[in-house]
């Protein structure tokens, strides 16, 4: 729920406080809603995240005796919880796989390939589950976000370092090609007296660099709600 439109050090120096606090239903019953947004500040929208945690606490106190859900459904019904964070939570905490987890990363990778053209992250999952065979859902979302973190950037990608540069569509990498070009100049001297001119031509190789046509397209706009609930 924090890491949504948040760095992961800043997720993971929250989730130390939370921790050292007290990470249980309990404690995000009991503590004031003040007091948790102190914990979880800076992370991305965390006055909100901060009332969508209490509230998901306390229905898992009502509902799930403390525990949490293990469908998509009944974790997708908490505040804060989207198809996004519902898949991770399968995979990881009960080794399920019912679908690919798409966040901002993911989505913009694959429409940059050309994969697909889609305005959101849930019309990407749906998609990319169309493509790829199920043996994959689990293994595209660690490949993707790590790819987006570090070389397909969302502002300023790395082209000139990507591997799929040659074959992306989106490619921005500055093309460098070498030309010749004549310089001229005039040349004095004398000779017995008499002062004499010519001319002397000279070829110099030049570097000269120039754009790709193509550039990466903006990442596709995200609502807040829909950024928080991814």
């Amino acid at each position: 729920m924090l890491s949504s439109q948040t760095k992961d050090e800043v997720t993971s120096a929250a989730m130390m406080r939370l921790r050292k606090h007290g990470c249980n239903v309990d404690a995000m019953l009991a503590i004031p809603t003040s007091d948790l947004e102190k914990l979880l500040c800076p992370v991305g929208f965390y006055k909100r995240k901060a009332v969508y945690i209490q509230k998901t606490a306390a229905i898992l106190k009502e509902k799930y005796d403390g525990d949490v859900p293990d469908s998509i459904e009944g974790l997708c019904s908490l505040p804060g919880v989207g198809p996004k964070m519902a898949h991770l939570v399968m995979q990881i905490a009960y080794n399920k796989i019912d679908g690919i987890a798409v966040d901002t990363h993911v989505h913009r990778i694959v429409n940059r390939l050309g994969w697909m053209k889609t305005n959101t992250p849930e019309k990407t999952r749906e998609k990319l589950q169309e493509m790829l065979p199920r043996s994959y859902w689990s293994t595209i979302n660690p490949l993707l976000v790590g790819f987006g973190q570090q070389t397909c950037l969302p502002i300023k990608p790395k082209c000139d370092i990507c591997l799929c540069r040659d074959i992306c569509p989106s490619c921005t990498v500055t093309k460098v090609r070498k030309t010749t070009k004549k310089l001229t100049k005039l040349v004095s001297s004398t000779v017995e007296g008499e002062e004499e001119t010519k001319t002397e031509v000279k070829e110099e190789s030049v570097t000269v660099e120039s754009s790709a046509v193509t550039a990466a397209p903006r990442s596709s706009k995200i609502e807040v709600g829909e950024a928080v609930n991814s």
